[in-house]
């Protein structure tokens, strides 16, 4: 499923967040949008999603103009939002209409695929962080999303969980060749994870530059390649004159 930003900006109490947005992404491409903080990185996202109308400009998906919540698109938050009264299982399938049963083997199968099989009966509580992260994944994945929107969505956790869960989404990719957008801060990841990165900057945020990765998904982490990209990302961002940290 595509997507395409024309001139997309967005304000608050009179102060512009971002400024005449364009970009588009191909179906199954991995888009990375990176930036100093405050250049307005989570608030694309939520006008992509829908949970944000009072954008200017238009969002298609598909060609097809919309402001509404799009029912293919889904959303990974930085944090996992579990309902803390339900189990494992009773999050993911929560919200989905259709017969229980299916939905329930539906769950149970994406449960599988991001490796918590066995803990459908858990509570959040009983779950790490990084297991949490993984039940918002199978949540998000189980309404067959064409377009999957990440906001940070491993920030919180420690470096190795970090890791595995960057391998996970790429296998979920691979399995469902869903375009993606990462908002993320942590320039690794998207060297890692995207098959172009988007550099936004200013206050309002307006798009510097965009970098392709032409070894997308071949790069292995700290490798020479990954290095010479992670050095353009940094020149573009130009951190020696900027006070806001990435």
């Amino acid at each position: 499923m595509s997507l395409e930003l024309r001139d997309v900006s967005r304000t608050f109490d009179g102060k512009t967040a971002v400024n005449n947005i364009n970009f588009s992404a191909n179906p199954g491409e991995i888009i990375g949008l990176l930036g100093t903080s405050g250049c307005g990185k989570s608030t694309l996202l939520r006008a992509i999603s829908g949970l944000d109308r009072g954008y200017d400009g238009e969002i298609a998906i598909n060609g097809t103009t919309t402001k509404a919540v799009h029912e293919k698109v889904g959303f990974i938050f930085q944090e996992p939002r579990l309902f803390p009264w339900l189990t494992v299982l009773e999050n993911v399938t929560f919200g989905l209409k259709g017969d229980k049963q299916d939905m329930t083997a539906r769950a149970i199968e994406y449960l599988e695929s991001v490796g918590l099989k066995g803990s459908e009966k858990l509570y959040p509580k009983q779950l790490s962080g990084g297991m949490a992260q993984r039940v918002a994944i199978a949540r998000a994945l189980v309404t067959s999303p064409e377009i999957l929107l990440l906001d940070e969505p491993f920030s919180a956790l420690d470096a190795f969980t970090k890791m595995q869960l960057q391998d996970l989404l790429l296998d979920v990719w691979k399995t469902h060749q869903s375009t993606i957008v990462l908002v993320t801060h942590d320039i690794d990841e998207t060297t890692y994870l995207c098959d172009r990165i988007i550099i936004l900057r200013g206050q309002p945020g307006e798009i510097d530059k965009e970098i392709e990765i032409s070894e997308a998904r071949n790069l292995e982490r700290g490798s020479e390649k990954a290095a010479f990209y992670k050095k353009e990302i940094l020149d573009s961002l130009d951190l020696n004159k900027q006070s806001s940290r990435i």
